[in-house]
């Protein structure tokens, strides 16, 4: 399988090429250069593997919570490719790409939790609360945006890491949070080749969707949710 994966939805900006299992990926930190530096990454990608766009055999992109800017440059982008080449693609949270990161990266037990936060601004949170299923992130209850004083632990386990920047505000959260936090990576954002590796998980699942339906998800009070393909 030949996949390429695309995330913006952060600081980060970087895409991905798995090929037959092997992710390959260029990344860097570029709060204002996604525009920039996103296409020339992807041409990068494909050049270096020998490959062209015609030989993909699927697209996927981190679809949100994040930058509002950021998801919707490589939203653009992916349908874009998508109507081009008649591609189907993988949307893949934002919040559930850095739990798949925390995993290994934080080295998270079997059955153990992440809770991941991103700065929303405006006070607010992106927060979701992840269970580690067999080395994937498993979510737990809603994503959802909220002061640092309302979030919850979704699930009661004995052992919970936190990952992602708005851990930066773990001050200001309930105690009862906190206090039941082992460790926390304020260091983990987005990338694509965690993007990448969900969305193969996903494409042979059957959560793929034509372009059209390829769209950013938000979590605002006033902007409905958009559940992913495949969550309840």
């Amino acid at each position: 399988m030949k996949l390429l994966a695309l995330d913006t939805s952060s600081e980060g900006c970087s895409a991905a090429l798995l090929v037959d299992g092997d992710v390959i990926e260029k990344f860097e930190i570029a709060p204002r250069g996604h525009t920039r530096l996103l296409m020339p990454m992807v041409r990068e990608l494909l050049a270096e593997q020998g490959l062209g766009p015609s030989d993909l055999d699927a697209l996927a992109f981190a679809c949100g919570p994040g930058s509002f800017t950021g998801v919707r440059i490589a939203t653009g982008v992916i349908q874009g490719l998508a109507w081009g080449l008649s591609l189907p693609v993988v949307p893949v949270s934002s919040l559930e790409a850095v739990a798949f990161g925390a995993i290994e990266a934080m080295q998270i037990s079997e059955g153990g939790g992440i809770a991941v936060a991103f700065d929303a601004r405006m006070s607010e949170l992106y927060w979701g609360c992840f269970r580690n299923r067999s080395g994937l992130p498993e979510l737990q209850g809603e994503e959802r945006v909220c002061p640092p004083s309302s979030v919850v632990l979704e699930a009661d386990m004995t052992r919970w890491d936190g990952a992602g920047r708005g851990w930066a505000f773990r001050a200001d959260m309930p105690e009862e949070v906190s206090s039941k936090i082992n460790s926390v990576d304020e260091t983990l954002i987005p990338r694509a080749s965690w993007v990448a590796r969900l969305a193969a998980v996903k494409f042979d699942n059957g959560l793929a969707v034509p372009a059209e339906q390829a769209q950013p998800v938000y979590i605002r009070d006033e902007v409905a949710w958009k559940k992913l393909p495949g969550r309840s």
